[in-house]
């Protein structure tokens, strides 16, 4: 295989790295490459000519929100939709084309691994077909197929090494079947203990998909041989943290994300580029990680940001603020029990600022310190400041008559920190202006 064990462990762009580009794009295949990745990760489906292209859906309501079936639409038809991420992705994000799976295997088959699915499972003989007609196409071509797909026959009597992955249902098949694979797909659901399994195989285990480098050193720990990763280049560290939002890019930065991705494109937050605003909408107990701004390794730093409710207040228990000193970059989410711990600043909308200690596991935080302070106006934008240092805390509200309160405390000096909101009432609360200072 064409350097993929040059790293350890190696990185498969996961649909072309989709938490950084449109997903299954050519634009996002080109990305993934230029950041270095020796693999990239493609998705098939034949339209109802026959012709293949590179798409994760059997459909493409979700992608491009023009609701077809694939194997039912001609490529003429099909050539005209535009995969559209701006929601998952940002409202500056390009409408980019459904690729043709010959112009993506022409561009990176002799120079990349790929790894190829038929989503569809229809496809067999005439991916095979197409494969063999590319050079040493064995050393850089992978089957990809889940563990109880039947292609796997006829992939081996063609001599291609496969990637046979195994969803949370499928794992008690795992002993039985992992002889048949060359490397074994485990999801970043499993428990430590399924993974160790897989890697006691002695076969190569590629696990998927990897959006944190929480997610990326546990499985490292866990002695896997390469990740599917849905974030190349926040996983790869190949930039330092930034000291600003990016909010007025119009497009994520790389590392900032929801505190779910399980829930799809719903709980992304929302941009508006033009006034650098990000808006947590969805109704629900939500964070946002600033990855993008961490680790902050300065013993002594602040943090400063923006916040405003634009429509109403929430009731009494709501509240919005920022959580930090988190070790890593695990989600953290209000009133849930979470695997980080960290402090949490808190501002409700009758103006009480609190300082909260929270431990992982536990769902409630201890009370460090309160400050009274006058209740806000909605639409009017409040200002903060965390000052930390390594005995001590101090949180300021600067909008207003200088209010001040602090804490001596040290449980926790971590780099990571998430933007915070904590009610279930249908109307957003919105930041701006977060800083490393």
């Amino acid at each position: 295989m064409r350097s993929l064990f040059d790293a350890s462990p190696f990185q498969v762009a996961h649909r072309g790295s989709w938490d950084n580009w449109p997903e299954h794009t050519m634009t996002a295949y080109r990305q993934a490459a230029l950041a270095g990745v020796p693999a990239l990760e493609v998705s098939v489906c034949s339209t109802a000519d026959g012709t293949l292209v590179c798409h994760h859906d059997t459909d493409t309501g979700r992608t491009t929100g023009t609701p077809l079936t694939i194997s039912d639409t001609t490529w003429e038809d099909l050539s005209k939709l535009r995969v559209d991420a701006r929601q998952w992705l940002g409202p500056h994000t390009p409408l980019e084309p459904i690729p043709l799976l010959a112009d993506v295997l022409d561009a990176y088959a002799a120079t990349h691994v790929i790894f190829l699915e038929d989503k569809q499972g229809t496809n067999t003989k005439a991916l095979l077909d197409l494969m063999d007609s590319y050079p040493d196409s064995r050393r850089h071509i992978i089957w990809k197929q889940s563990a109880v797909a039947a292609q796997i026959r006829a992939v081996s009597e063609r001599g291609y090494e496969s990637w046979g992955y195994f969803t949370g249902e499928q794992m008690s098949l795992l002993p039985e079947r992992y002889e048949r694979f060359t490397f074994l797909g485990i999801n970043t659901l499993a428990t430590d203990e399924e993974i160790t399994a897989a890697v006691a195989t002695g076969k190569p285990v590629i696990c998927w998909e990897v959006h944190s480098r929480a997610e990326r050193d546990r499985l490292i720990g866990l002695g896997v041989a390469g990740l599917m990763s849905a974030n190349v280049p926040y996983l790869s560290d190949q930039a330092s943290p930034e000291t600003g939002d990016r909010f007025g890019d119009g497009i994520r930065a790389a590392g900032d994300l929801p505190w779910t991705v399980k829930q799809g494109w719903s709980v992304q937050p929302q941009m508006d580029a033009a006034h650098g605003v990000l808006r947590l909408h969805a109704p629900v107990n939500s964070s946002y990680r600033m990855g993008s701004m961490g680790p902050v390794e300065q013993d002594v730093h602040s943090i400063e940001f923006e916040m405003r409710w634009p429509e109403k207040l929430p009731g009494v228990e709501g509240h919005a603020g920022l959580a930090f000193g988190q070790a890593s970059d695990l989600p953290y989410r209000v009133l849930i029990p979470s695997d980080v711990g960290g402090y949490h600043l808190v501002f409700r909308p009758d103006g009480e600022m609190t300082l909260l200690l929270r431990h992982p596991g536990e769902a409630d935080g201890l009370r460090l310190s309160v400050v009274e302070t006058q209740p806000p106006e909605p639409g009017a934008w409040l200002s903060f400041r965390v000052d930390i240092s390594p005995d001590s805390l101090r949180f300021s509200r600067l909008d207003g008559a200088g209010w001040a309160g602090m804490a001596v405390e040290r449980s926790y000096r971590g780099g990571y920190f998430s933007l915070t909101r904590n009610y279930a009432e249908g109307f957003p609360v919105e930041f701006r202006r977060v800083a490393v200072i």
